[in-house]
């Protein structure tokens, strides 16, 4: 949970920066090719600031990097993602003196930054579909506070519920997926540049002034760790997030998919609009395609978040195998389209109140009310209470009895024969009204007393924590979003004054 100081500060510095963000350049492909380009440009403000770069060269060689970096974004240009392949760019454009930008470097710690920068922005994209998704879950668990359905456990209908409570535990889960989201940003956001190989260098880059530059809150402290540990470590703990949100979603899918093996579901998709399509054979069926697309998503969304996972196994500190941007890119995006899916999905449900209430009084899920009921108010143990329910359960069962057709005196009798050993005595303490309203769904459900509970006023409680949440995490991910195009607008700005000098000088 985030503090309402850095949460009244990202709002403040979101309205104060939003006229200024319109007028910026417009958004950039955030490549490899990019952010070289914006490691050449820090490597050349700092160096020149502080001397390391002769001040009369900088504006020529800022005047060939502008050149290279405007020619990669031309439609169709090439935007080399390595440095030995961008390197022969800049010389090219500004000369041999451009190798001077090189001191102190390597395209270990330059790979591991701009691979870690991707990442960043990766991760940004993925929190804010799981915010939307996670924000559709709760507007749909408000309209469906009062909804009551049967909740299954093992594949079997188990207790009556709230479908509102249901969908904020299911939003529950999403919220945790975002707190790790946060987490792995923390460890993700820190600037491996200026470590160089394994052990650093006697060039003496401004790490922190680069990490500045780039965005980055902080550094990566080890310059061992920077590129050979910690630069693998980033896609396999973003995969493992990747993977979490992918089995809710499959397993959100599946619950709904159980319905359709029904006569008579309770929940079905809107048909139309591609949600549902028919059979080439039988005019009677209407295939749930979205259910279906959406756990295919999540399917490939759990094999790509495999991937790191094995590629980082048994190989030596450092190697390349599981930092492939384009890959690592890839699983993340399969997050965010099996999330865009799970959207479309609960979008499109039509839940049948009557018809789960329907179900609920067709079953016995309520039976473990009168247990609770008698131990509760009678202080009968709870066992000797569940088997009395249990023997109403198999009575009723052998005779097609439904809950609320049940005959009070027949449960007088089967409480008698349960209790005839009990020292709590052989006669039903409970009214025959107090029997009916214990096999109410609706009462069931409306007169729990656990926190977190389904009834009206937990539901109107957790419902407002919820939209806190979301306001929450929406704030985080903008400030966080501000924060890095601040620093490289910052960054711009210092690179562009240098890049000016260098056309005054050529109309001298």
């Amino acid at each position: 949970m985030f503090t309402r100081p850095v949460i009244a500060l990202a709002l403040v510095l979101t309205a104060a920066c939003a006229s200024a963000q319109t007028e910026s350049k417009p958004v950039q492909q955030r490549d490899p090719f990019y952010w070289l380009g914006e490691i050449n440009k820090a490597t050349l403000v700092i160096n020149t600031d502080q001397s390391l770069l002769d001040k009369r060269m900088a504006p020529r060689l800022a005047a060939g990097l502008a050149k290279v970096l405007e020619a990669g974004a031309q439609p169709g240009a090439g935007r080399p993602s390595t440095v030995i392949s961008f390197e022969p760019l800049l010389i090219k454009a500004a000369g041999e003196d451009v190798t001077l930008l090189h001191a102190g470097r390597s395209s270990q710690d330059m790979h591991a930054t701009y691979r870690s920068a991707i990442l960043r922005d990766k991760l940004l994209e993925l929190a804010d579909q799981l915010n939307q998704t996670s924000a559709t879950l709760v507007a749909l668990a408000g309209r469906h506070a009062a909804t009551i359905v049967p909740n299954y456990t093992n594949g079997v209908a188990a207790q009556p519920n709230s479908y509102g409570h249901y969908l904020l535990g299911q939003a529950a889960g999403l919220m945790r997926d975002a707190q790790r989201i946060r987490e792995a940003y923390v460890r993700i956001d820190r600037s491996p540049m200026g470590t160089t190989v394994l052990n650093g260098t006697s060039w003496p880059l401004d790490r922190e002034r680069m990490a500045r530059y780039l965005g980055f809150e902080a550094l990566v402290d080890n310059a061992y760790d920077a590129a050979q540990i910690s630069s693998m470590d980033q896609p396999v703990e973003v995969a493992s997030i990747v993977a979490s949100i992918a089995l809710r979603t499959g397993n959100f899918v599946e619950d709904v998919l159980t319905q359709y093996a029904q006569s008579r579901p309770w929940i079905l998709l809107q048909e139309g609009g591609g949600n549902t399509y028919v059979s080439s054979a039988m005019p009677q069926k209407r295939n749930p395609g979205l259910l279906n697309d959406t756990r295919s998503d999540a399917s490939t969304a759990l094999t790509l978040a495999m991937g790191p996972l094995l590629q980082t196994h048994n190989i030596t500190p450092g190697m390349s195998d599981p930092k492939d941007v384009r890959k690592n890119s890839a699983m993340v995006d399969s997050g965010i389209a099996a999330l865009k899916r799970w959207d479309r999905v609960l979008k499109a449900l039509v839940i049948s109140p009557d018809r789960a209430l329907e179900e609920l009084n067709s079953d016995w899920t309520a039976s473990q009310e009168l247990a609770d009921l008698l131990m509760r108010k009678y202080k009968l143990p709870f066992r000797d209470g569940h088997h009395f329910a249990s023997e109403v359960v198999a009575y009723a069962k052998t005779h097609g009895i439904k809950p609320l057709d049940f005959p009070y005196a027949e449960a007088r009798r089967i409480y008698a024969e349960s209790q005839k050993d009990s020292k709590y005595g052989t006669e039903l303490p409970m009214s025959e009204a107090e029997f009916r309203a214990a096999l109410d769904p609706v009462a069931i459900v409306n007169s729990r007393a656990t926190l977190g509970g389904p009834q009206p006023a937990e539901m109107a409680r957790m419902l407002k924590d919820a939209d806190a949440r979301l306001a929450e995490q929406d704030a985080w991910i903008k400030a966080r979003r501000l924060h890095i195009q601040q620093a490289l607008d910052g960054l711009d700005r210092q690179f562009d004054v240098i890049v000016s000098s260098a056309a005054q000088q050529a109309e001298k």
